[in-house]
């Protein structure tokens, strides 16, 4: 009963900022009429306002809310392009903060050029290493070797839950620096800007709670290996 207890706490812990996040987002992403435009509205806006030469909004998927250094978009999901709502505009106004960071080479633009690709890259690794331990463990039938395998694929998901939390500055430029002062001028009324506030913490809190399910999906893995 009490490791029950101890595994609820540690899952509720784990992916309770997951949580959080989609909570918050969902929870104001209700039709607001009054609401000047639309998410994507502003993001071409802000766009034009801050003269970000060659970027583009475009419309992603489900979910699809970032920015394109490379590319040179701001990608809005269909909720949040087409959405008029606290969520939306909140969303669309983190996102142009990126591309204001990068197009201006602000130096915390470089925490993502230098820690995200290499993050994607080292969990794909891990989970690679991860997965073939029990084939190769079976061919070699070494214990020792299972171990370096185990022990390379561990080093490599916490690389990359590391490499989630150092862009965390980023995230909270764009969305206490760039997006909230952009708020405040008028964008949406004062009395909801508590509530943006609370949405912009939730974007910028995405990738530590994206790091926090690597985490519990590395304990599940060490699980498994046991």
């Amino acid at each position: 009963m009490l490791y029950l207890i101890l595994a609820f706490l540690a899952a509720l812990a784990i992916y309770g900022p997951t949580l959080w996040v989609h909570y918050v987002l969902r929870r104001y992403s209700n039709h607001i009429d009054t609401m000047p435009g639309t998410g994507a509205e502003l993001a071409e806006h802000l766009v034009e306002r801050f003269e970000l030469e060659g970027v583009e909004v475009v419309k992603g998927n489900p979910g699809e809310d970032f920015y394109s250094p490379g590319d040179r978009i701001v990608s809005l999901g269909p909720d949040h392009y087409d959405g008029k709502s606290l969520t939306a505009v909140a969303v669309a106004a983190h996102e142009v903060g990126h591309a204001i960071q990068f197009c201006r080479r602000e130096p915390v633009s470089l925490l993502r050029e230098k820690y995200l690709g290499r993050a994607f890259q080292i969990r794909r690794l891990g989970t690679i290493i991860l997965i073939s331990i029990p084939l190769i463990t079976a061919v070699s039938r070494s214990p020792v070797v299972m171990g370096l395998l185990a022990l390379v694929g561990v080093v490599t998901m916490l690389v990359s839950v590391a490499m989630y939390v150092a862009i965390l500055p980023e995230e909270y430029d764009a969305s206490f620096n760039k997006a909230l002062p952009i708020l405040e001028e008028g964008y949406i009324p004062e009395e909801d800007m508590p509530t943006a506030r609370r949405i912009l913490k939730a974007c910028a809190y995405t990738y530590v709670a994206a790091a926090l399910a690597d985490v519990f999906s590395l304990w599940r893995w060490l699980r498994f290996l046991r």
